[in-house]
C-alpha cells in the first residue's frame, strides 16, 4: 500500500517577502486597477473599465514585464458624478486570489476594512490566498473614513482614535490565527475570541506582508508599530521633504527594533515627448475631468473654499482629478525615469502608481522607462 505524504513547503523569510523575491532597489506596482476609472476621475472614453478580464490581462502583463505588485482600493460604493467614479469595483481578497492563481511572480494585496471583516474569517481568507500563490499574498489594512460606505453595512464609524484601537486588536487576532499555535483565545476591549482553532497557516512558515497608509499621527504610529510597509505621500515639490519623511518613518521603526519599508503612490502620464505627455495630462485631467465626482469626494473630506480658501481648493480639485492626491509624474521616458530614480535615492522602497488606462499605457512604460532604470542601477536587468 502506497502512502502519500503532504508536500513540504519551502521555508520563506520576511526578508524574502519584503524584497518581493528580487533585488530591485525600487519596487514597482499598480494601484487601483480593481475599480472603474482607476484613480483618474475623468470622463475620457478610454478610461479604465475595472473589469475582471482587463484586471487579469493586466496582472499577467505585470508578471511578464517585471512589475512586482498590484494594490487594490477597498471601495464599496461609487462617488457619483457623470461616471459614478469607482462605482464598479471588485472585492479585493477574491480579486487577489484570482490573480494569484493565474500568475507566477506577482504580489497581490487585499485592501481590507478591519471593521467590516471578522478577524477569523479574514485570517482564513488571507491564508487561503497565500496558499494558492505560494507566499505572494499581502495585506493592506485600512480602518475606513467614508461614512456612506459604513452605513451600507449598518456599521457605525468609531471616533478616529478608537478606529486604530480596534484595528490593533483586529490585527493581533489575525496574527494569532497565522501564528504557530493551533489553538488560542483573545480577550480584548473590542474583540473576544474563545477556543479558536486556526489551520492551515500562511505559506512557508512566515506571514504575508502587511502595509498601511495612515496619514494622521495615530495612523502613522499604527503603521510603523505593526506593518512591514508604510505608504506615505511623496512631496510634489520637494524631494528633500520626501527624503526626510522616509527617514523619519524608518528611524521611528528602528527605535522600536523593527525594519520598515516606505512606499509612495503616484500617477503616471508617459509619452514620447514632454509636450505630448503634458497635453494628454491636461486633456484627461482638466478638459475631461469628472468635476462633479471630484467635488463630491472633496465634500466628503470637508475640503471647500470655506475650509481651505479658494486657491487651495482649486489646487486640491486638480490634484484629486488625476490620482486622488498621489504624486504626479508627467513627462517623457527620461523625465519619468529620473523622477523614479530620485524617489529611490530619497529612500523609498517602492511606488504604486496608476494610469488613465493601465493596459494601454503599461507596455510603453515597461519598454521605455524600465530599461532606463536598469541603466541607472535602480532596477536589475530582467532575465528570460
Amino acid at each position: 500500500m502506497n502512502v502519500r505524504t503532504a508536500p513540504t513547503e519551502p521555508a520563506l523569510t520576511m526578508r524574502d517577502r519584503m524584497a518581493m523575491y528580487n533585488g530591485n532597489a525600487l519596487k514597482m506596482g499598480l494601484f487601483g486597477a480593481n475599480c472603474s476609472s482607476g484613480r483618474c476621475v475623468t470622463t475620457v472614453p478610454e478610461r479604465w473599465t475595472g473589469s475582471w478580464d482587463d484586471n487579469l490581462a493586466l496582472a499577467q502583463m505585470c508578471d511578464e514585464r517585471g512589475i512586482e505588485f498590484m494594490l487594490p482600493v477597498g471601495r464599496w460604493k461609487g462617488y457619483g458624478g457623470d461616471t459614478d467614479y469607482m462605482g464598479t469595483t471588485l472585492e479585493t481578497i477574491t480579486w487577489a486570489t484570482g490573480l494569484l492563481a493565474k500568475t507566477k511572480r506577482l504580489i497581490a494585496f487585499g485592501t481590507v476594512h478591519a471593521p467590516l471583516f471578522h478577524p477569523l474569517i479574514a485570517a482564513k481568507q488571507f491564508v487561503t490566498a497565500d496558499q494558492v500563490s505560494g507566499g505572494r499574498f499581502g495585506l493592506n489594512i485600512v480602518v475606513g473614513w467614508n461614512e456612506d460606505e459604513f452605513q451600507m453595512f449598518g456599521v457605525s464609524q468609531r471616533e478616529h482614535e478608537q478606529r486604530y484601537d480596534y484595528a490593533q486588536e483586529w490585527l493581533e487576532a489575525v496574527k494569532l490565527a497565522w501564528g504557530p499555535n493551533e489553538d488560542f483565545e483573545y480577550d480584548g476591549k473590542f474583540i473576544k475570541l474563545k477556543k479558536v482553532r486556526a489551520k492551515p497557516k500562511p505559506y512557508g512558515g512566515t506571514r504575508p506582508l502587511i502595509m498601511n497608509a495612515g496619514a494622521s499621527a495615530t495612523g502613522r504610529a499604527f503603521a510603523i508599530r505593526n506593518c512591514d510597509a508604510f505608504f506615505t505621500q511623496a512631496d510634489r515639490t520637494s524631494m528633500e521633504t520626501t527624503r526626510q519623511r522616509v527617514k523619519d518613518a524608518k528611524d521611528e521603526a528602528k527605535a522600536q527594533g523593527k525594519e520598515l519599508d516606505v512606499y509612495a503612490v503616484g500617477v503616471v502620464t508617459c509619452r514620447p515627448t514632454q509636450k505630448e505627455a503634458e497635453e494628454y495630462y491636461h486633456y484627461a485631467t482638466i478638459e475631461k475631468a469628472d468635476w462633479s465626482a471630484v467635488d463630491g469626494i472633496l465634500g466628503k473630506k470637508n475640503i471647500s473654499p470655506a475650509t481651505v480658501g479658494e486657491e487651495e481648493f482649486q489646487k486640491q480639485r486638480h490634484h484629486y482629478a488625476h490620482g486622488l492626491g498621489g504624486l504626479l509624474m508627467v513627462g517623457d521616458p527620461d523625465q519619468i525615469a529620473k523622477q523614479l530614480a530620485d524617489l529611490s535615492a530619497a529612500g523609498l522602497r517602492g511606488i504604486g502608481f496608476s494610469f488613465v488606462n493601465y493596459l494601454k499605457e503599461l507596455p510603453y512604460f515597461c519598454d521605455e522607462v524600465l530599461p532606463r532604470l536598469e541603466r541607472m542601477g535602480v532596477r536589475e536587468k530582467r532575465k528570460g
